[in-house]
């Protein structure tokens, strides 16, 4: 009886991973539209999009800093329109302030070093120079004077003066020479100025201050965040006294980093990106018969055409959306840009997630 018992949970068990498996491996169709308006094309095909700010490139702008540092001030609002070039906001700076500071002085002292060098002689350092020459000379002519007088004596009385006598005048004589000999060769250095090689080592020192001074002040420069083009702020993630990075700044919320200020264009135009369910990528028409329409989910009698305007060649999974990464990622779709005139009787903003259906004119 007991075999029996197992022998049939066996057979449960195995039943049940094969039903398991069979309803697992079945692809998920895709998601229907939540508007209950009707396709307005006879086989077209459904997206989900979500609307952004218009660029031939990309899509939103996400500004981020160059550096990292405390928010200090924050100069514009969400929805204010800005030229290129405007401050969005401001980081704590004042250390690197104080960088530049100690590069600047540096290179001054390097520019004046080398100034020296170059001017030199200085004519209050020649003048010197001379000095010590007339000075030399006059007193090896003193020298050789008192040893022709002790020679003279010697030569009359060699009693008179002491051989040790006479060798001290002549010793004296011969470093009263040198003397001379040394300070001639002085002059001519001071004379000469400074090396070549003692200017040219202090011009690169002069040069490698400059370049570091102009890197850190260009680095200052970062301190103060800065709108890249013109065009419209749609978020700021940043705040007085908060924090930001090239990361980006923490979300509260999402408690993931997030760009410190979001920015579009404004033209006239708005684009949507739809991502096409994998399953229906083959049905998409040929880029040349592309038509579509969207549908504002809450307005699903209101139709706007769209212009096609390119695909991102490359199946992604579905994760844009919604953001959450414990979204199935067995499920792929294909990333279409299509741009549209931004209506005057409604009211769109980046980030409303709307339905678009594709298909051709003539399917019409």
């Amino acid at each position: 009886m007991r075999n029996k018992i197992l022998f049939a949970l066996a057979t449960l068990g195995i039943l049940l991973g094969v039903v398991s498996a069979y309803v697992y491996s079945r692809q998920a169709p895709p998601q229907p539209p939540l508007t209950t308006n009707n396709d307005p094309y006879t086989r077209g095909i459904f997206a989900n999009g979500i609307i952004e700010s218009y660029d031939a490139n990309g899509e939103n702008i996400n500004i981020y800093p160059q550096v990292a540092g405390r928010v200090t001030a924050v100069d514009v609002t969400d929805g204010q329109t800005v030229a290129k070039g405007a401050p969005l906001f401001a980081l704590y700076d004042r250390v690197q302030q104080e960088v530049v500071a100690q590069n600047k002085a540096q290179v001054r002292a390097a520019q004046a070093l080398l100034e020296q060098l170059r001017a030199e002689p200085r004519p209050e350092t020649l003048a010197v120079a001379k000095r010590q020459v007339a000075y030399a000379q006059a007193n090896l002519v003193y020298q050789q004077a008192q040893l022709l007088i002790i020679r003279r004596e010697r030569a009359l009385n060699p009693q008179a003066v002491s051989l040790l006598a006479l060798k001290n005048a002549e010793n004296s004589t011969r470093v009263a020479l040198e003397n001379l000999r040394v300070a001639r060769a002085q002059y001519n250095l001071t004379k000469a100025g400074a090396w070549i090689y003692d200017i040219r080592n202090q011009q690169a020192i002069y040069e490698a201050a400059k370049k570091t001074y102009a890197s850190n002040r260009a680095l200052l420069r970062q301190y103060i965040v800065r709108a890249p083009v013109g065009g419209r702020i749609l978020r700021i993630n940043v705040t007085n006294g908060s924090y930001a990075s090239p990361q980006g700044v923490y979300g509260t919320y999402t408690q993931g980093m997030n760009p410190a200020v979001v920015m579009g264009r404004r033209d006239g135009y708005m684009q949507v990106r739809a991502y096409l369910d994998e399953i229906l990528v083959p049905r998409l028409p040929s880029p040349g018969d592309i038509r579509a329409e969207m549908f504002i989910r809450g307005f699903s009698h209101v139709g706007i055409p769209l212009q096609f305007v390119r695909i991102q060649p490359y199946v992604t999974p579905k994760v844009e959306l919604s953001n959450q990464r414990t979204e199935k990622v067995d499920v792929r779709v294909l990333p279409i840009i299509f741009r549209f005139k931004i209506p005057s009787r409604l009211t769109l903003f980046p980030g409303e997630l709307v339905d678009v259906y594709i298909g051709t004119k003539a399917a019409h």
